[in-house]
């Protein structure tokens, strides 16, 4: 298994205690909690149950039969209700069990009581059975939030720990990918994200080419409609939805611009935008160092998958089916640097904060992102693709990123310290570059002499 050490170690921490304990464990559809849970159970007393969309009674005779062949080797009969089923399994974990839950909301969609019984046994049973190890978990980040977390769930705080599953990030992603150098490891992490699912897909001993072609744009593929099928699985109104992130994907981030795009009115794309965010497919920036409230704030896609699909075979499926897929790869390459900018910037923002949370730093950053605005030195826009500040405002770090084909050359290295000379108030300031094909000597020389870091993309793999 690639990766979650972390969160095995979590999870072995609460087993390994001798009270009751509930976990509640969500994260978006793909993103490996199934494979999790049963690499953790596999060596344990475990009951695993994956709910499935059916109605009740379904669900209860197959957590029966469930319950009933883990604990008597045999299925009698489904329990009358998820009470009987519940009382059953306090009676008979006589040692250290773990009963799990996947899927739940889709039990509790079409039995929304069944909360309000696992609330009363918790109370009333197993909190004082040390052998039970509770695992609720689900794909929907809202329902698992809101109506197993929430503060007007009956289960509101009964859980004793919770644990959302993230996506890879690009050092962990590129484990899926040996074969392949580091600059086509982190272009696949631009294509597809951190999405344990998706990374799975591309096949290393072909070009990154060969593997959108094959494995998102020919009809049939199983990345081809992955996008529109998530949301059609969690949302209505899909259409809406799909327009907005078409919008965002293809570079209109304003509340005002997303709606003139889709022609909807302000309010109701603010509140569609609000359940994207929820779902963990987009989030809102401010300029680094601001309030949340900012007015400049702007909405991006936050999963490269998204974006990737959104920008290309969303917007041009027609297009695409008559060019074909081996043509529509080879397009798409070509615009394969500009759809990188962006997630080249999200890759250095991952690097430096392995970094930070080493201490490797001169500091650790209190807010750290991209920063945009008005720079009073030369009266114009500017923007610094990373900002690291300290907590009082004193140190910073500004980051410069490139992934172009060419060494970065002395005027990108300007551009860096034109835009400090908007920040005053920092007074101790550090500069890093980080290019994909290296610097120009002039470049080299006044790093050396500012006392400025270079780094190349083989530095972003050295853990």
């Amino acid at each position: 298994m690639i990766g979650r050490s972390e969160e095995l170690r979590h999870l072995e921490s609460l087993y390994s205690g001798n009270s009751f304990e509930y976990l509640v464990m969500y994260g978006r559809r793909r993103v490996g909690k199934t494979t999790l849970l049963q690499e953790f159970s596999k060596d344990k007393d475990a009951v695993f149950y994956s709910a499935q969309i059916k109605n009740d009674p379904l669900n209860l005779a197959d957590f029966s039969k469930t319950v009933q062949l883990h604990f008597d080797k045999m299925f009698i009969s489904p329990f009358q209700s998820w009470q009987d089923a519940f009382e059953y399994i306090d009676r008979k974990a006589v040692k250290r069990t773990v009963v799990i839950i996947d899927e739940f909301p889709f039990i509790a969609d079409s039995n929304p009581s069944v909360k309000s019984v696992l609330q009363h046994v918790i109370d009333h049973s197993w909190k004082n059975n040390g052998n039970i190890f509770l695992i609720l978990c689900g794909s929907s980040v809202s329902f698992m939030e809101t109506e197993v977390m929430g503060s007007k769930s009956p289960l509101h705080e009964r859980q004793t720990s919770c644990l959302e599953i993230l996506p890879f990030d690009y050092l962990e992603s590129s484990l899926f990918f040996p074969n392949y150098t580091n600059e086509e490891k982190l272009l696949a992490y631009g294509i597809l994200g951190g999405v344990p699912r998706y990374l799975e897909a591309f096949d290393d001993t072909k070009t990154i080419r060969r593997n959108i072609a094959d494995k998102i744009i020919r009809n049939g593929a199983f990345l081809h409609e992955e996008p529109a099928n998530l949301l059609r699985a969690e949302l209505r109104e899909t259409g809406i939805y799909n327009s907005i992130l078409s919008a965002v994907a293809n570079g209109r981030n304003k509340v005002s611009e997303i709606a003139d795009f889709i022609h909807e009115d302000m309010n109701k794309v603010s509140k569609y935008l609000i359940t994207l965010q929820v779902m963990r497919l987009i989030e809102k920036r401010v300029p680094c160092g601001e309030s949340t409230e900012s007015r400049k704030g702007i909405y991006v896609l936050t999963d490269n998958f998204f974006k990737f699909w959104f920008r290309y075979e969303f917007t041009n499926n027609s297009y695409y089916e008559m060019l074909g897929a081996d043509k529509a790869s080879e397009e798409i390459m070509d615009d394969i640097p500009n759809l990188m900018g962006d997630a080249f910037e999200s890759i250095c923002t991952e690097y430096l904060t392995r970094l930070a949370k080493k201490g490797k730093l001169p500091f650790v950053p209190y807010n750290i992102g991209r920063w945009w605005g008005n720079n009073p030195k030369i009266k114009a826009q500017d923007d610094v693709d990373i900002l690291m500040l300290s907590r009082n405002g004193k140190q910073g770090i500004f980051v410069e990123c490139k992934f172009t084909s060419k060494p970065m050359p002395y005027d990108e290295y300007e551009d860096l310290k034109t835009a400090m000379s908007a920040f005053g108030d920092v007074k101790e300031k550090y500069m890093i570059f980080i290019s994909k094909s290296g610097f120009t000597d002039s470049v080299r020389t006044a790093a050396e002499q500012d006392g400025a870091t270079l780094l190349t993309i083989d530095n972003l793999f050295i853990a």
